[in-house]
């Protein structure tokens, strides 16, 4: 199989950890691809029509997209503990973990684009407060349900771990931490993990 991503995407980065934590990273060939919002990939966009990245290519041809249905994939290939649960609460937890690290990247990928890439007099100073929000939000959110991100590592694990990750390499004069020391901690404990090592985002 083939993955086209990037070392600057935390999407990437999700699908990248979450096969090295399976086990068959040697499996799935990382194809370094680059897309912008402003322009078209025509690589990617034959394969996603959204010409957004990650997408895996699977041996019989088939294109899947986004990062959750790429982990949903792989984690049906083998028969040892599921990082997505399979049923019951642990599953609905670990998806709605999922949904809100990657709502965060969202929000926080829109602020990367508003105040990076967008000419400095047309910044619009309310979405760039909405999305800081957002992030701000989803991370007291995170931060006090820590508890239910201990254990066996899961997808909404894998997931957080990729957004806190983002918010370091792109808003480094951002500190998420100082008001939420126990998730400082945990993900400190997350970044010495082999899958996390050697997928840290750079450009």
């Amino acid at each position: 199989m083939k993955l086209l991503m990037s070392p600057m995407s935390p999407f990437a980065r999700k699908v990248r950890i979450f096969v090295r934590e399976l086990g068959v990273a040697g499996q799935v060939e990382e194809v370094n691809v680059t897309v912008m919002p402003i322009s078209v990939n025509p690589d990617v966009s034959g394969r996603n029509p959204l010409g957004k990245i990650p997408v895996l290519l699977r041996d019989d041809g088939v294109a899947l997209y986004d990062s959750p249905v790429i982990c949903e994939y792989l984690d049906s290939l083998h028969e040892e503990r599921k990082l997505v649960p399979a049923m019951g609460e642990a599953r609905w937890t670990a998806l709605r973990q999922q949904a809100l690290a990657d709502g965060l990247l969202d929000a926080a990928v829109l602020l990367r684009y508003e105040t990076a890439m967008r000419p400095e007099l047309l910044r619009w100073d309310k979405w760039i407060d909405g999305q800081q929000a957002k992030i701000d939000f989803a991370l007291d959110a995170i931060a006090r349900e820590i508890k239910a991100l201990d254990g066996d590592l899961t997808i909404g694990g894998v997931s957080t771990i990729c957004a806190l990750g983002y918010l370091d390499f792109r808003f480094t004069s951002y500190d998420w931490r100082s008001a939420r020391p126990a998730l400082a901690s945990w993900y400190a404990a997350q970044s010495e993990r082999e899958s996390v090592l050697s997928t840290v985002l750079h450009a």
